[in-house]
């Protein structure tokens, strides 16, 4: 085992443990954490799917059953891209945005609780939108290599 591995383990132990605290948040608003990412990222603007799954770190056809499920309960949308007609660009509807609204109340009163045993949370916080600013750059790096 490496250094590296070594003193990373317990952040790596403690996101997990995290992602578990928020997962149940997400099932308090029917919905699961895959899905509630899927549906924030789209809510940032309509999306391809091979551009999400890029975004997400998953395969296209696990996008693709994410989407058909979340269409089926109106949460998203599909509509076609103008010039490709390959191609189809997936929204978030009104239904989709207040399911992502109430899990979002759900997930952050579950972080809250975290957050209120911790020292520092002002420090917590920034750290995790750093945290949350390098995954960006990543997921954008690997678009960017992906689309030569």
């Amino acid at each position: 085992m490496t250094s590296s591995s070594t003193t990373l383990g317990p952040a790596i132990r403690t996101l997990s443990r995290l992602a578990r605290v928020l997962e149940r948040g997400c099932a308090d608003g029917d919905l699961s954490l895959p899905q509630y990412r899927l549906l924030a990222m789209v809510g940032t603007g309509g999306e391809r799917s091979t551009a999400l799954a890029e975004r997400l770190a998953v395969a296209k056809p696990t996008v693709t059953a994410m989407v058909d499920s979340l269409v089926e309960r109106g949460m998203l949308c599909r509509s076609d891209v103008a010039g490709d007609r390959r191609a189809v660009r997936i929204t978030i509807t009104g239904a989709g945005r207040r399911a992502l609204r109430q899990a979002e109340a759900a997930i952050g009163a579950r972080l809250e609780g975290v957050l209120d045993r911790v020292a520092g949370r002002a420090d917590v916080l920034a750290a995790l939108a750093d945290l949350g600013a390098a995954l960006d750059a990543r997921s954008e790096e690997r678009l960017a290599g992906a689309a030569r």
